[in-house]
């Protein structure tokens, strides 16, 4: 549904989301899902409300967080991104799951994303970015 509205809004807002830092974690032989992380920052707040690539079945927004000594992650509908505040996705944290891998990620291919961000009027645009796959830091 929401990658159907974002091919209803497609040009009509401009997020101007500076992506950086961006990567994707090298993946073993079998393996079916991996994850990738950025960075991501915005003049305007908007909201990261879908994400997508070739290379993945499904991509999902995913926090882990540790509670009493127990490492949790749960999926998240969306992302905010506050006006001048970077948004980082790393190892840990917030990242991108990548489900249903029809291959493994392997160091020093490139990857590439489409990402749909909401701004505050409710008007979707996509980004586009191309990310390493390198091993975890």
């Amino acid at each position: 549904m929401i990658a159907l509205s974002c091919i209803g809004w497609l040009g009509v807002a401009q997020a101007e989301v500076t992506l950086t830092e961006a990567w994707v974690r090298a993946s073993n032989p079998g393996q079916s899902v991996g994850a990738a992380y950025l960075t991501l920052r915005s003049a305007q707040a908007v909201t990261l409300v879908y994400v997508e690539t070739e290379r993945a079945g499904a991509v999902e927004m995913h926090s882990m967080t540790m509670q009493n000594g127990v490492m949790k992650m749960r999926s998240l509908e969306e992302l905010a991104i506050p006006a001048n505040k970077p948004v980082t996705l790393a190892p840990g944290g917030l990242h991108l799951m990548l489900f249903e891998l029809a291959s493994p990620f392997k160091v020093g291919e490139q990857v590439k994303f489409r990402l749909c961000f909401k701004d505050q009027q409710g008007k979707i645009a996509e980004q586009f970015i191309t990310m390493p796959v390198k091993t975890a830091p």
